[in-house]
């Protein structure tokens, strides 16, 4: 997945890397032989880092990124090369319900780390920004492509769409070495938000429960697995020394867009529970019915598609909740 020497050695600094993607990332940079510092929070006993012991291989940083002393003490101390940033509060419905520490963690804390970087710059090469399909907000015109507007709408959607433009911003005015990465809904094994439709519908169907939709299921969006994106990730982490790709975006999308009544079926299907039917609430609210990428540029430009369709990384998303829910049940 990795260029061979690449990242051997090489001080990477990973927020957010108790998340799903974080987790997997952090995986995949250390079987590669980096040097890998995770900005940490709160260290859930449950997240995928800690659960394979991979926390061990690597260094933390406790704090928060909304502190900007942390950030560049992390930075600083460790002699950081490379940037992952990925921490944020990416749940759409808590960013609903209470926006103020969604918009302190998306934003304050991208700007903590750019500026960081920015003071740091003599050793920084590459910094790569997680932003979101959500920070184009809703357009008529679909697939995305990455010249679409930001124009997000509510809270969450707002929270990257800033995010994104500020570091558009710092690539623009200080040259820092940014690329963003705007991905589908990841998807994979390590997600323990339950509110999330896929760990929640195979989570109902583990214990012979009906899903429930809480939107009237129509609603479009483009799934991409966890591998993929952590490949994407790494893929233009590399390519920030070409500067034909600083401060470029990049769409990363399975670009199979599907309702979220046709991803409950094919769950429905895997896991042989047709006898199943979700319960659709219909009760969604302030979130975009229709959202799905272009990555053309991505293949392009980084030279980088999935490697799994949304059946095949269904399966294997499925297969480790399996395991994980069933160790869960043994105690």
């Amino acid at each position: 997945m990795t260029s061979s020497n690449y990242w051997i050695d090489t001080p990477v600094l990973v927020t957010g890397a108790t998340g799903i993607v974080g987790s997997w990332l952090c995986a995949e940079l250390l079987e590669s032989g980096a040097h890998v510092v995770a900005l940490v929070k709160d260290a859930d006993p449950q997240s995928e880092l800690i659960r394979t012991g991979n926390i061990n291989r690597l260094t933390v940083v406790n704090g928060n990124l909304e502190d900007f002393w942390t950030v560049e003490r992390a930075i600083n101390e460790h002699d950081i090369q490379v940037v992952f940033h990925l921490g944020a509060q990416a749940i759409v419905g808590s960013a609903l319900r209470s926006p103020l520490p969604t918009f302190e963690t998306n934003i304050r804390g991208t700007y903590n780390v750019l500026e960081a970087c920015r003071v740091h710059a003599i050793r920084v090469k590459s910094i790569v920004v997680a932003s979101s399909d959500k920070a184009y907000g809703s357009h008529d015109t679909l697939p995305y492509l990455e010249e679409a507007p930001l124009v997000g709408r509510h809270p969450y959607d707002v929270s990257k769409t800033c995010a994104d433009i500020i570091a558009q911003s710092y690539y623009e005015t200080y040259d820092l070495p940014v690329g963003i990465a705007r991905c589908g809904n990841i998807y994979g094994g390590g997600d323990l938000n339950w509110s999330r439709i896929v760990p929640a519908t195979i989570r109902s169907y583990f214990f012979e429960q009906s899903p429930v939709i809480r939107s009237d299921g129509t609603f479009i969006r483009d799934y991409l697995y966890v591998k993929d994106a952590v490949n994407g990730y790494i893929r233009l982490a590399e390519g920030l020394n070409d500067d034909a790709i600083k401060g470029q975006a990049f769409n990363f999308g399975n670009e199979s867009p599907v309702t979220v009544l046709d991803l409950v079926s094919k769950i429905q299907v895997l896991m042989a529970t047709q006898h199943l039917d979700p319960n659709v609430l219909g009760t969604a609210d302030a979130e975009i019915h229709s959202q799905y990428l272009s990555s053309a540029k991505a293949r392009e430009l980084l030279d980088w598609s999935p490697a799994n369709d949304l059946r095949s990384g269904l399966e294997e998303t499925i297969s480790w909740y399996r395991k994980f829910l069933q160790a869960e049940l043994r105690g």
